[in-house]
């Protein structure tokens, strides 16, 4: 859980503060961000036992940012259909 949310705060980070200091920046930053981002959502969501697809969710209004939000906060699985889970023991 913590690679994630980690990644998730320096991306933050650092794409509001290059916002600040010039818009035009900012939003390359916000850009050259995007993969990765859904890169280790994708992971955090395997680490769980769930599907990429459920990234999905994240489009319906409002509801959707909250499911979301409540998966990638769960604790990762030993063992799923998606290999070895970061758990520990």
């Amino acid at each position: 859980r913590s690679e994630y949310w980690w990644f998730y705060l320096a991306s933050l980070l650092i794409s509001y503060g290059t916002l600040l200091v010039h818009p035009t920046i900012g939003m390359v930053a916000s850009l050259v961000f995007i993969l990765p981002t859904l890169a280790t959502a994708v992971r955090r969501l395997h680490d769980i036992g769930k599907s990429a697809w459920y990234l999905l969710v994240g489009l319906v209004p409002i509801i959707g940012f909250f499911i979301l939000l409540y998966w990638l906060v769960q604790p990762s699985e030993k063992a799923n259909a998606y290999g070895k889970g970061p758990a520990k023991a």
